[in-house]
């Protein structure tokens, strides 16, 4: 079954997996969009590029300056019903330094569902159960449940590690997928 959903498509699998990004059904990173510490006066830059490969390469460099310190690469999702999975499948190359994967039942949600990953210098699949999704706001940890999973409304990649560096992220896809717990 395929499934439109903003101009990204969807695919559910039998073996219940979602892809959310993927080429070659997603041709463009038109949808994707960068969010920086600038929104707070910050000085850090983010951007994102397609690669000859058709990954999606997010790169740029952190400042500290003006109590800067983040970028984060946000994809906002019509509202999913999601309730068939219960983890987040990456694919993804990186630089060896620590970021986020961010969760949020709906665009209006002003905190995310968070969870933290190291990376490598090769390409890795790293699956995150939903379960270990805990909710945040600006940085700080709330008292409320992990995520559910019922719904998906936005998925981001966020790197905030407190000090100034450079970053690249190769990202070649996204998918919900059902595992054993």
């Amino acid at each position: 079954m395929m499934i439109l959903i903003l101009s990204m498509f969807i695919i559910e699998t039998q073996i219940q997996e979602i892809i959310l990004y993927k080429f070659p059904f997603n041709k463009s990173i038109s949808n994707w969009r960068i969010v920086d510490d600038g929104v707070m006066g910050g000085r850090s830059q983010g951007g994102i590029s397609m690669s000859p490969d058709n990954t999606v390469i997010y790169s740029g460099n952190i400042s500290l300056d003006n109590n800067g310190g983040f970028s984060s690469l946000r994809l906002r999702i019509s509202e999913l019903n999601i309730s068939k999975v219960n983890a987040v499948k990456l694919r993804i190359k990186a630089d060896s330094k620590n970021y986020q994967f961010r969760i949020k039942k709906s665009h209006f949600d002003r905190h995310s569902y968070v969870n933290e990953f190291s990376t490598g210098n090769e390409w890795q699949e790293i699956i995150i159960p939903f379960k270990e999704l805990k909710p945040q706001f600006r940085g700080r940890k709330l008292n409320m449940p992990v995520f559910n999973g019922s719904s998906i409304g936005e998925i981001a990649f966020l790197i905030g590690n407190k000090v100034e560096e450079s970053f690249l992220l190769e990202i070649d896809s996204i998918s919900l997928i059902k595992i054993e717990e």
